[in-house]
């Protein structure tokens, strides 16, 4: 470990002191500088960054005490290791120098290689510390770099698990992708954070997971359900949520909500619990109009796609009956930003 890498200040208010000291440790290759009060000390520290300080203790202006303690309340100061060179040795100055922060206490006259050896405990210390510190960070950053693989992945597999939902009852393509960012939009204009607001994108490709639980003879029916089918059908809502809520996942705990609540209507005659108004979870209410818009706008084997005004009016209709009037109200003021990304994700019907 070479010395040169080590910068030491030395303060004391006698010049002699400080000549004494600087000449020991430039022998042996320490980078030094000086100080004549604590005052002017702490100045220097700000400007260049020091390893070590050798403090007097009885000096003008502020005191070695007074100095090591403004030190150990600062930031930026507080982990310089600091060892007091003072004639100052009765028992309770040199307690008082430990309670304050400092590591070590060498008394004056000082022996000139029990001075070296005791710098040089202290230095190798603090090089371990430092190593020690970088090895924690490049820890810490290979962590949140697998935390960031962890949720990629999740959000992967969240996305292809509602993909396959989709794809079992021949639904377009494109409709998760859709609806994400539909209700990404509709929360962020809704007040949610946008860490929220991305939770529910990421969340919402799952809202019919439930519907991997359908047997294809009703899921695919092209006509009119019977009420026992109907009644089936409408249990995906309860499976996509039986699905993932046992998860501690933020986002599968957001896609159960999702699942079990996106068919709830504001009015309480939705299903699976009749929910109604603020009842329903934001990301229930939110879902429900970002997946009937793009639903009604979609051919399905039970339907061709209707045409916008249709779909306009629908949604207008269903203002407090269906949907969160304040949803509705955000849909239209921002309507040509949803028109924008159906078209950015549009895609033909699947036969």
């Amino acid at each position: 470990m070479p010395n040169n890498k080590f910068k030491i200040l030395i303060v004391d208010d006698t010049p002699k002191n400080i000549q004494l000291v600087a000449s020991i440790l430039k022998d042996k290759g320490y980078t030094v500088g000086f100080a004549t009060d604590g005052q002017k000390a702490l100045d220097s520290m700000q400007k260049t960054k020091f390893d070590l300080v050798l403090l007097d203790v009885m000096m003008p202006i502020l005191d070695g005490y007074q100095t090591c303690e403004i030190m150990k309340k600062d930031p930026l100061l507080k982990d310089i290791p600091i060892i007091f060179i003072t004639a100052k040795v009765d028992s309770e100055s040199i307690v008082k120098g430990f309670k304050l922060g400092a590591v070590d206490y060498i008394s004056k006259p000082f022996n000139k290689e029990e001075l070296l050896m005791r710098i040089n405990t202290q230095l190798i210390i603090k090089d371990y510390q430092n190593t020690l510190h970088e090895k924690i960070e490049d820890g810490l950053k290979e962590i949140k770099e697998l935390n960031m693989e962890i949720v990629d992945t999740q959000k992967e597999v969240v996305y292809t698990m509602g993909a396959i939902g989709e794809t079992r009852s021949k639904e377009t393509g494109n409709h998760v992708k859709r609806v994400a960012e539909y209700s990404y939009l509709l929360a962020l204009y809704y007040g949610l954070s946008e860490e929220e607001a991305s939770l529910l994108k990421q969340a919402s490709p799952m809202h019919d997971i439930g519907k991997v639980g359908i047997s294809d003879s009703i899921l695919n029916k092209p006509g009119k359900f019977e009420a026992h089918e109907w009644e089936i059908m409408k249990s995906h809502s309860q499976l996509g949520y039986e699905m993932l809520q046992h998860s501690t996942r933020p986002i599968l705990q957001a896609a159960a909500i999702v699942a079990i609540e996106h068919h709830e209507k504001y009015d309480g005659t939705g299903y699976p619990h009749g929910k109604k108004g603020d009842e329903i979870h934001i990301y229930g209410r939110i879902t429900a109009i970002a997946d009937v818009f793009d639903a009604l706008g979609s051919d399905r084997c039970y339907k061709k796609a209707w045409e916008d005004e249709k779909i306009f009016q629908l949604i207008k209709d269903s203002k407090t009956k269906h949907f969160d009037p304040k949803l509705v109200d955000i849909f239209f003021e921002n309507l040509d930003m949803f028109l924008k990304i159906r078209n950015e994700f549009f895609d033909t019907s699947l036969t």
